[in-house]
């Protein structure tokens, strides 16, 4: 049973094109399915997260972190009695929008989009993806999914000020998203903040002693795992304190937002939808906690110059491949050519580099980089 304010699939202001109901899915597990069995879902597997696979197959990738995303929002959606169905399709969409070479790789295309006076956006382009780009039905353009899955990839992570977005405006921007949306962000940092440091430790780059110093949270549940595994292997300890991290983290969101929907008298999806503010959130200590655990991975691990010069080596790749696209159009595939007849270049060379795997830009950018001399000498965009 789901509590009163969350969103019944019944409830549903439905698809933009009318189909009839499935005999034994609900419209959110429809769209769950959907955005499995799409491309774009699948390329993440070769799109990074943190640390490229030159590293170790072991370590997270976009595809992975998605999944960890959907385990996380399930078990907390269903512990406030959310509808588990639509934060597990919200989870698996969250990131599907974003481009090769992890943020680093979005910076890039959008500090490339506002040289045209324009802007990258990975959950814009996400809507863009699952509304347009994706074909796979004979009776619609993309996968058309719900409009309450659809709201919840733009504004999961943002709200919008009135009048900011008028191409957006079917999507009830005035008000606040439902609760399996405002989860998303939060299960998200869960998952790549607990991740991060799981893939830092295995790959060197973090030491225990060092987590400790900087990070509270870890150096509480460290002296916990340690007092109740003294005999246990360096590693297994680790493993013990990141797991009962994980475990605080989501447990505190959990109570937290509870509380704060009991006091604030919180009884229909109506009440979520004209609240002032967000619903769902980490008590102060722990955002607190979880502030300091990002700014220590900022420090120590994302601007490690390992990473650093990955980051920097792929933001070359793509800034080159966009260069070239630019200056030789008869390039790009025969749609996207289509495309260029009647939409603006740019727009089409972001739509065409964002949805490339790391590895496809890279064999890419290596096929095609002697087609212009200008791509021996690119100057990285402020920003990238």
């Amino acid at each position: 049973m789901i509590a009163p304010f969350a969103f019944a699939a019944e409830r549903s202001l439905g698809r933009r094109y009318p189909e009839p109901p499935h005999p034994y899915r609900n419209d959110f597990q429809r769209d769950r399915d959907r955005i499995i069995h799409c491309r774009a879902f699948r390329r993440l597997e070769d799109k990074t997260q943190v640390f490229t696979t030159r590293y170790s197959d072991h370590f997270r990738n976009r595809l992975t972190h998605t999944i960890e995303v959907a385990q996380i929002a399930r078990t907390a959606g269903g512990a406030l009695g959310l509808n588990t169905d639509l934060c597990e399709a919200l989870a698996l969409a969250h990131d599907i929008g974003h481009p090769p070479f992890g943020h680093s790789g979005e910076k890039c295309l959008d500090e490339l989009m506002r040289g045209f006076g324009d802007g990258f956006d990975h959950n814009l382009h996400a809507l863009h993806i699952v509304e347009n780009f994706e074909q796979r039905y004979a009776g619609f353009p993309g996968l058309n999914l719900t409009f309450e899955v659809r709201e919840g990839i733009i504004k999961h992570s943002r709200d919008y000020a009135a009048g900011e977005a008028p191409e957006l405006s079917e999507y009830l921007l005035e008000k606040k998203p439902p609760l399996e949306a405002q989860l998303i962000d939060f299960v998200d940092e869960i998952a790549y903040n607990t991740a991060d440091l799981d893939d830092g430790y295995e790959a060197g780059l973090l030491e225990v002693a060092q987590i400790r110093r900087h990070v509270p949270l870890f150096d509480r549940m460290y002296a916990t795992a340690e007092s109740a595994w003294p005999a246990a292997l360096p590693k297994l300890k680790f493993s013990e304190a990141l797991k009962r991290v994980l475990d605080s983290l989501a447990t505190d969101l959990v109570g937290h937002s509870a509380q704060t929907l009991e006091q604030d008298n919180i009884e229909s999806v109506e009440d979520v939808r004209n609240h002032p503010r967000r619903l769902v959130s980490f008590s102060p200590p722990m955002a607190e906690d979880c502030a300091t655990l990002k700014r220590f991975l900022y420090a120590h691990l994302y601007e490690h110059p390992v990473l650093v010069a990955d980051r920097e080596q792929g933001s070359r790749m793509l800034t080159g491949l966009f260069e070239i696209y630019m200056s030789r159009p008869d390039r790009l595939p025969p749609s996207y050519r289509t495309r260029a007849e009647h939409e603006p270049l740019h727009w089409v060379v972001c739509d065409y580099i964002a949805g490339m795997t790391d590895g496809f830009l890279q064999r890419q950018f290596q096929e095609l980089a002697g087609l212009n001399h200008r791509v021996k000498a690119v100057h990285l965009p402020k920003g990238c």
